[in-house]
């Protein structure tokens, strides 16, 4: 298992990440237990969590996960686990609609109210990586930094990051940062598969100039590239077949990542992985975290039998051959992800 900083922090993870947003949803707590234990005898130390999981999101499930995950911290040692959760903005007592849709509120009010939802359901006294979940590009960056620095200096967080961050949002949030004298985001956390290499056309290069980690979600591009979708398929309890049974706005988005180009991608990635002897979820994992820019790739599970082909990847470098192999099929279907 190979470690990484996170950013230019002290906090030094494993190059896997556990990530949580099917506890209490997919996967109960029995099994979650089950998946966090096997995952953490497998030497990771670094688990992702939100305020607003398990997803899909329900008003009665909200910190759902965030009470699982902190039940089994209670069987280990506090400090060799690395916790990351995230602040969504008013998903705290929740409310109806999508939190894409000009929800998040990253202002003092619902920050300071989340971390302290955070702590409390995973009953800690602080998180190593509190990020914001959605870009707020609404309220200034001043506010939000001001309100994330006084958090670390209260002892409550040790660095902070973003997700699901644009290339202007984070330069320009660096540059605050400097500006105002607060803390910066150490990582951002965005989608970066083999289906999905958006964040290498401008992210990927201001990462490395300013220093900030990627820890990149959803490296199987969301199942597709598990092969469950291979052929039309439409696997019982899957998300995307859910997603795809109720229509509209989901519907949608599960065409993003379903679809004619990412299939065809997909089944060409199976056969590099099938030439190289490993499945195509080692394939596409260890890819994820074999670049320069990733700190920790994340990976999910509903269940533990899904753990030993992710965990395949822990010491797994990719040859340079198989890498250009992956790089071809990527310039022949340019953004199977649309």
């Amino acid at each position: 298992m190979g470690h990484k900083r996170l950013g230019r922090s002290a906090i030094v993870v494993s190059d896997i990440c556990m990530g949580t947003m099917t506890f209490g949803g997919q996967a109960d707590e029995a099994m979650a237990h089950r998946i966090l234990d096997k995952s953490f005898e497998a030497g990771i130390n670094f688990y992702d969590t939100a305020e607003n999981y398990p997803v899909p999101p329900s008003p009665e499930w909200a910190g759902r996960t965030e009470e699982i995950f902190g039940r089994w911290l209670k069987t280990k040692n506090r400090d060799a686990v690395i916790i990351a959760t995230k602040v969504c903005g008013p998903s705290h007592g929740w409310i109806k609609g999508s939190m894409r849709a000009g929800m998040t509120a990253l202002d003092r009010h619902n920050i300071t109210r989340a971390i302290e939802g955070s702590l409390t359901r995973m009953d800690v006294d602080y998180v190593d990586l509190y990020q914001t979940h959605w870009p707020d590009h609404g309220t200034g960056y001043e506010e939000t930094l001001r309100t994330l620095d006084d958090l670390v200096q209260a002892g409550k967080v040790r660095i902070i990051g973003c997700s699901n961050e644009t290339s202007w949002g984070l330069t320009k949030s660096v540059a605050v940062a400097e500006r105002e004298g607060t803390v910066r985001y150490e990582t951002i956390q965005n989608n970066f598969s083999l289906n999905n290499r958006r964040f290498e056309d401008e992210l990927a290069q201001a990462c490395r100039q300013e220093g900030v980690s990627l820890i990149p979600y959803s490296p199987l591009a969301g199942g597709v590239l598990s092969g469950k979708y291979k052929d039309g398929a439409r696997p019982e309890g899957a998300r995307f077949s859910n997603y795809l049974n109720l229509g509209g706005r989901q519907a949608a988005m599960a065409k993003r990542f379903v679809n004619d180009k990412s299939l065809e991608a997909t089944d060409r990635f199976a056969a590099i992985a099938a030439e190289a002897g490993i499945s195509l979820v080692t394939l596409a994992t260890a890819w994820s975290k074999q670049h320069d820019f990733v700190a920790s790739t994340i990976v999910g599970a509903t269940h533990e039998d899904q753990l030993p082909d992710i965990l395949a990847a822990m010491d797994l470098t990719l040859s340079d051959e198989v890498m250009k192999a992956i790089d071809k099929v990527s310039k022949e279907i340019l953004y199977p992800m649309g």
